[in-house]
Order: structure tokens, then C-alpha cells, then sequence
């Protein structure tokens, strides 16, 4: 906010600028200063926790997307072995078996294409995360529909092979998505009450 005083004969004219750009005159005494209005919007809990987890995986996406990117010209097998005996893996286990067995599935193709989805959903969500920490309407509305979206692949991939981490993922894509869908509705209902 910005006070401007204008002096105007024996009377002043006050003008405070406030941030969602509404003018507010009023008359003042000669060199009276104008104390500015707070205005302090409480900022939505449940969009702000959204907001992190999504930037969260914007970090994480971007991460992985880095990783495909940075193996590129290497020998994934060589890698995943390495990382094995860095870890304290037996290189010979079950584990590490399978992961070279997958690891020779990716060639340099498929690992450029993983690298570029994996950097468009960090921007997808990184964009959604920063609405959703300004509180915009359009940013509800995305992750509403990306939400519904991924809930199909979710459900078939959770029926396909059963774990905790698909479980709990869809369980807090379910929570954001009600959520969203509540807060969405208060928001009309409030308009509504309003006209």
C-alpha cells in the first residue's frame, strides 16, 4: 500500500493506494499522515498443503528427469551395478537381477523420452503448485481435472499389481481431489450469496 498526501489550500487531500488497486479519498487536517489499512487475507490451509506437495513433485519429476538425461550416454547396466555395490547389495541377489533385467529394456530412445515426459509433468506441476500458493481459481480447476484424470490409470495400476505406495497415492489424490470439489462449491455458493 501507498500513502500520497496532497496539499490542497488549508485542507490536505488523503489518497491510500491499496493493493487490489481501490482508491480511498479522505479529507484530512494539513500534515496528517495516513496510516495504511492492513489487509490480511487468510490463505487456505488445504490449497497451500496442496500447493507444497505439488511443487514437491515438481522437484522430484525434475530430479528423475535430470537423472534420464545425465545416462544417456551410459551403460545402464554398469550403473545399476555400481549403485548396487555402493549400496551394499549383492550384485548377484534377486533384486539387482531385476533391475538389470529392466535396465536393458531402456535404450537411448526410451530413456530420452523419459526424460522429456518426466520434465513436462515437473513444469505441469510446478505450475499447479505456484497457483495453487497464490490461490488462483484456474489452478483448482487444473488440478481438479488433472486429478480426475490420472484417477483411471491409478485404479488399473492399484488392480494390476496391489501395493502400499499406489494405495496411498491414490488415497491422496482422492482427499485433493474431495477437497478441491468442496472448495470449488463453497466458492460458487459464496458468489451466489452474493448477487
Amino acid at each position: 500500500m501507498v500513502a500520497l498526501t496532497i496539499p490542497a489550500a488549508d485542507r490536505q487531500l488523503k489518497v491510500i493506494v491499496r493493493m487490489e488497486n481501490e482508491l480511498i479519498r479522505e479529507p484530512s487536517s494539513a500534515h496528517t499522515l495516513v496510516k495504511p489499512r492492513e489487509h490480511h487475507a487468510a490463505h487456505d490451509r488445504g490449497l497451500l498443503m496442496i500447493g507444497l506437495f505439488k511443487l514437491g513433485k515438481a522437484i522430484l519429476f525434475f530430479g528423475i528427469g535430470v537423472g534420464a538425461i545425465h545416462m544417456l550416454h551410459k551403460d545402464l547396466g554398469d550403473e545399476v551395478v555400481r549403485l548396487a555395490m555402493a549400496l551394499k547389495f549383492d550384485p548377484e541377489s534377486r533384486f539387482v537381477s531385476i533391475l538389470l533385467e529392466k535396465a536393458d529394456l531402456i535404450d537411448t530412445h526410451r530413456l530420452r523420452e523419459i526424460g522429456l515426459a518426466t520434465f513436462g509433468y515437473s513444469a505441469l506441476a510446478l505450475t499447479e503448485g505456484v497457483g495453487l500458493l497464490l490461490e488462483k481459481v484456474w489452478a483448482e480447476y487444473l488440478t481438479l481435472i488433472l486429478t480426475i484424470s490420472f484417477l483411471p490409470w491409478e485404479l488399473y495400476e492399484l488392480a494390476r499389481q496391489p501395493n502400499w505406495f499406489r494405495l496411498g497415492l491414490l488415497g491422496i489424490n482422492l482427499v485433493v481431489l474431495i477437497y478441491l470439489m468442496w472448495l470449488l462449491r463453497r466458492k460458487k455458493n459464496l458468489v451466489a450469496e452474493r448477487a
